[in-house]
């Protein structure tokens, strides 16, 4: 493989001519530049080749396993699905007799929508997935700094990580619809209705409904299809031109040496994003059209929903313009569908009480395509907190927490055990929300100590808004969670009422546990003040099932706590072991 490297230098320095050699061209600069970018473009010549060989070969392998695992999962879980909805919507106290009847002729609808666009899902992300990932691969090569070991990770990286990867998607997809759906289930079955009234089914507006739900499906794809398909090309071209105006330029990601064959590859791939763009452009405008019809039942009128659909198509062409930088506004009207006007900006802006900064969190609607604006240099994207961090930062803290309660006996290798294979025990909601929580506490009480406009991860990273990962994901908790930070600041918490907190967060409802465990901790006399500790807890409980409900956090988490019960087997010896049984031991060893 080294061969290769060398007849390349070769074939660059007869290129030049003669008189250019690795010894008497020291000080020619502008030779030295010409010999770098034909040794770059060739090798990104080279590894673009052996990358598509590459995705051909696993990424066939790859491909196959997350379809047909997601096709087995879909398909294997949709009975339990069924009962599920069924017996959730039968029990919940939110919908009156005639909504749920009305909602039960249209499970079989939803099922059909769902088999539908899981099935077209997998496959296009099985094919993406699976032929992308080692391509792709191929090029991180150049992150190496040792140039002897390039060309062998372009071709060995991306092989078997891919096939495992793909592997994990299908895991993390099995999570979401085993364990995560049961939960949206349970929480609409439990979950008492704001109001004591029931939600009642007005049959008068039933026809409205269905037929506002099939003029937006008439007008928003073929319009939002044609609106797109025209300004691909544009969307095409000038993102062609936004990547050469930073290649001559050396910014964004030209602007680093090792980046550029990544640079390049964006350049070769973007017909393929811009396709991908109007292909979700499209996709969108299907459901888009379809909540013409929740309109209706929200507003009671049949002429606001056919304005909620005429002003969609307004929003999505504004939206294109605005991406593009086209002409302001939009051609189509855009009426009012409304009773009263919701605030909804395209630009939401939070300011700290204390921090004096402001966070800028775009409103995107309508259409997902990537904005043209100029690329962010390199070094900034290696100064922020990539999501990754923040997921192992989390699983570190909830470990260092859980051995802590471990050793002090609040929580048992029997609890873990018990949770971990799914078993029924009272104790389940200590470690499936109180132990996260308990630690999310410490994490905000580490951050307000530190001073920190934002928080401090375990490993000392801090992270705020001007650093933060750019992912939607965490926009629904981050400034959340600075609130809550700041509420509890704000509160001033003696030393008795953090404790008092830790068992509202560990124990919720469960009594026993709560009174047997003497942490030194008081309820506040001030009734106001202890209802604000309780609104706290019951804040970040909330949070923390929003957060358990994704599968990478499942999937995670039953890491930490196969750790943990390793960690008491470790500290305690035979007799912990035989505490939870030889079996749940051998299991998780």
């Amino acid at each position: 493989m080294y061969m290769i490297q060398d007849h390349c230098q070769d074939f660059l320095f007869s290129f030049l001519g003669s008189g250019f050699s690795p010894t008497n061209m020291a000080d020619d600069n502008s030779a030295i530049d010409r010999i770098k970018t034909l040794y770059v473009v060739l090798a990104f010549c080279s590894v673009l080749c052996f990358g598509a060989i590459k995705s051909l070969l696993v990424g066939t392998i790859a491909g196959l396993v997350l379809i047909f695992g997601n096709l087995g999962v879909i398909l294997g879980l949709l009975p339990a699905h069924v009962f599920w909805t069924v017996y959730a919507l039968l029990k919940t106290n939110r919908f009156d007799a005639a909504l749920k009847v009305a909602i039960l002729f249209s499970l079989p609808v939803l099922f059909a929508i769902w088999l539908a666009l899981s099935i077209a899902g997998s496959v296009l992300v099985g094919f993406g997935y699976g032929f992308f990932t080692p391509w792709i691969s191929s090029f991180e090569a150049f992150r190496h700094d040792d140039e002897s070991k390039k060309l062998y990770h372009s071709i060995v990286d991306g092989t078997w990580e891919t096939i495992k990867g793909s592997c994990t998607v299908v895991r993390d997809f099995f999570d979401m619809c085993y364990h995560s759906y049961p939960v949206y289930l349970k929480e609409l079955q439990q979950n008492e209705p704001a109001s004591s009234e029931l939600q009642p089914l007005r049959l008068i507006h039933i026809p409205a409904c269905i037929l506002v739900a099939l003029i937006g499906l008439t007008v928003e794809i073929p319009l939002y299809t044609a609106i797109a398909i025209v300004k691909s090309p544009y969307m095409l071209f000038r993102g062609w031109h936004r990547l050469v105006e930073d290649l001559v330029s050396r910014e964004g990601p030209f602007s680093e040496t090792v980046c550029i064959p990544f640079a390049g590859l964006t350049i070769l791939l973007w017909p393929l994003i811009v396709i991908a763009s109007v292909v979700l452009s499209i996709f969108a405008s299907f459901f888009i059209g379809l909540y013409g019809s929740v309109v209706v039942y929200q507003e009671r009128s049949f002429g606001r929903g056919v304005a909620y659909v005429i002003a969609m198509v307004a929003e999505f062409d504004e939206y294109t313009n605005d991406l593009l930088y086209l002409r302001e506004g939009s051609i189509f009207p855009k009426p009012q569908y409304r009773k009263k006007k919701t605030s909804n900006p395209r630009i939401r802006q939070t300011q700290s009480s204390h921090g004096g900064y402001t966070a800028v969190f775009p409103e995107d609607d309508g259409i997902l395509v990537p904005r043209l604006t100029a690329s962010q240099p390199v070094r900034d994207i290696i100064k922020e907190v990539k999501m990754v961090q923040i997921w192992g930062s989390m699983m570190k803290l909830y470990e260092v927490k859980g051995m802590l309660l471990l050793d002090r006996g609040v929580i048992t290798p029997r609890d873990l055990s018990d949770w971990l294979n799914s078993r029924h025990s009272n104790n389940a909601p200590i470690v499936d929300v109180g132990l996260p929580c308990f630690a999310f506490l410490h994490n905000l009480l580490d951050s307000i100590s530190a001073g920190s406009d934002g928080l401090v991860l375990a490993d000392g990273t801090e992270v705020t808004h001007m650093n933060r990962p750019q992912a939607r994901l965490l926009d629904w908790f981050f400034h959340p969670i600075l609130v809550l930070k700041e509420q509890i600041r704000v509160l001033c918490l003696e030393e008795g009422e953090i404790r008092h907190l830790e068992k509202m967060l560990l124990f919720g409802n469960h009594k026993e546990p709560t009174e047997s465990w003497d942490n030194g901790s008081f309820v506040p006399m001030d009734v106001v003040r202890a209802a604000r500790i309780e609104a706290i807890s019951r804040r970040m409980m909330g949070m923390s099932r929003s957060i358990s409900k994704f599968p990478t956090y499942r999937r995670r988490y039953r890491q930490v706590v196969k750790d943990l019960i390793v960690h008491s087997m470790v500290t305690d010896g035979p007799d912990r072991s035989s505490s939870m049984g030889t079996a749940d031991a051998m299991d998780i060893v």
